[in-house]
């Protein structure tokens, strides 16, 4: 397929709408047409353009709502949440945009009304956690309660729970499991709403998630996973190195040492060699070249330090060497999947994750050849998922 943009950072945007048109999140069409309309570099543009179409598919939704047609107008919800989440990606960063909540809100009333109109069991949860609650979905087969083997979703740096059904839920129902999504802190609604930033323990948030989950007729307490991707790569293994009650694991990709991704950055050699010895202040000047690369400046500044909380180039660098995983690593008993995809940066250090494990554990390359590589597999979902979900349904028995 074809880039729709010459922006590289824009046409990693459209990448993400368009992973989802193979399971009805999006349609090429009404892609291509809001693509076509933008100018590359105009984030003003972007948003406006991408607003405009999630409103007139949500309109199209509302139309057939009314007239009692729930097909067509839950078809067209979940479209419309695609393009409302699409809309505000470039205004990350901290303080918030009034213009990116404004569009989150949009995008959380479509998937709500989707999941009010799905052909299976959706409902909205919230999860006491320390004091507030973390929102998620609880999705289940249309079964009358039966107890089911059940996938919690561990999201990633930048997404959340209506863009992680496409890849957690739907391959989970089909195959007959509940999936409970959640946004944790620093992850959609948590970040955006409730200002909540991201940590490294993720073991903290895990915690009373399982414990929810034990609490709802439709999970099997002695058949959860937990799968993380992208940087739930890094979060889940944490996470489940502190829950003893998890019974599989899959990490997409796995993580070891998230803070040499820093390494990334366009710093003088001598400078990347001892990155993680040199004082926070000394990094902070370099900010101004990563601003003249719009996709560094998106990762790095106006995603990275909004997530974390932070202010500086220098404390980003300091807090990843937070999420390193060889202490805790050793405290990973269940099975685990350790997925890597050929051209995906993030994968490179998969392996080493897979060799740490003391675990039952399983590696599973994803390759160009068979059209599943990059980063989390986004271009063939349907190969990654039989791989996974037939080696889970081997380790838990389904």
């Amino acid at each position: 397929m074809p880039p729709l943009c010459s922006d590289p950072l824009f046409q990693s945007f459209t990448e993400r709408a368009l992973a989802l048109s193979t399971r009805g999140g999006a349609e090429y069409g009404e892609c291509e047409k809001t693509v076509g309309r933008i100018v590359p570099g105009d984030a003003a543009g972007w948003h406006r353009e991408w607003s405009a179409t999630a409103a007139t598919v949500e309109s199209w939704a509302r139309e057939s709502d009314e007239r009692g047609r729930r097909v067509s107008a839950r078809e067209a919800y979940q479209r419309a949440s695609t393009y409302y989440r699409a809309s505000y990606f470039p205004l990350f960063g901290a303080p918030v945009s009034p213009r990116l909540v404004e569009a989150f809100d949009h995008e959380s009333r479509c998937f709500a009304r989707f999941a009010e109109l799905a052909e299976h069991p959706m409902r909205p949860v919230e999860i006491p956690f320390e004091r507030t609650t973390l929102p998620g979905y609880l999705c289940a087969p249309q079964d009358g309660g039966k107890r089911r083997p059940t996938l919690i979703g561990v999201n990633g740096y930048d997404s959340n729970i209506h863009e992680m059904y496409w890849s957690h839920a739907v391959p989970a129902l089909r195959r007959g499991y509940a999936c409970l999504l959640v946004d944790g802190p620093g992850q959609g609604r948590s970040l955006v709403k409730d200002g909540l930033t991201l940590r490294p323990d993720w073991e903290t948030v895990l915690r009373p998630v399982v414990d929810h989950a034990l609490t709802l007729p439709e999970i099997d307490a002695e058949r959860i996973a937990v799968m993380g991707w992208s940087f739930g790569g890094a979060l889940a293994p944490r996470a489940v190195s502190g829950e003893p009650r998890i019974a599989a694991l899959i990490a997409d990709p796995g993580h070891w040492d998230p803070s040499a991704f820093a390494r990334q950055l366009p710093l003088p050699q001598d400078l990347k060699e001892r990155l993680f010895e040199v004082e926070p202040a000394e990094l902070d000047p370099y900010l101004a070249g990563i601003a003249d690369d719009p996709t560094l400046n998106w990762k790095f500044v106006q995603r990275g330090l909004w997530v974390h909380g932070l202010r500086s180039l220098g404390e980003y660098v300091v807090e990843m060497r937070r999420y390193r995983l060889a202490e805790v690593v050793a405290s990973i008993a269940c099975p685990t999947l350790v997925a890597a995809a050929e051209n995906d940066p993030t994968s490179a250090q998969a392996e080493q994750l897979y060799d740490a494990l003391e675990c039952p554990k399983t590696l599973v390359r994803f390759t160009a050849d068979e059209g599943s590589a990059g980063h989390c597999e986004s271009r063939n979902r349907s190969r990654f998922d039989q791989r996974v979900f037939d080696w889970l349904d081997d380790v838990l028995g389904v």
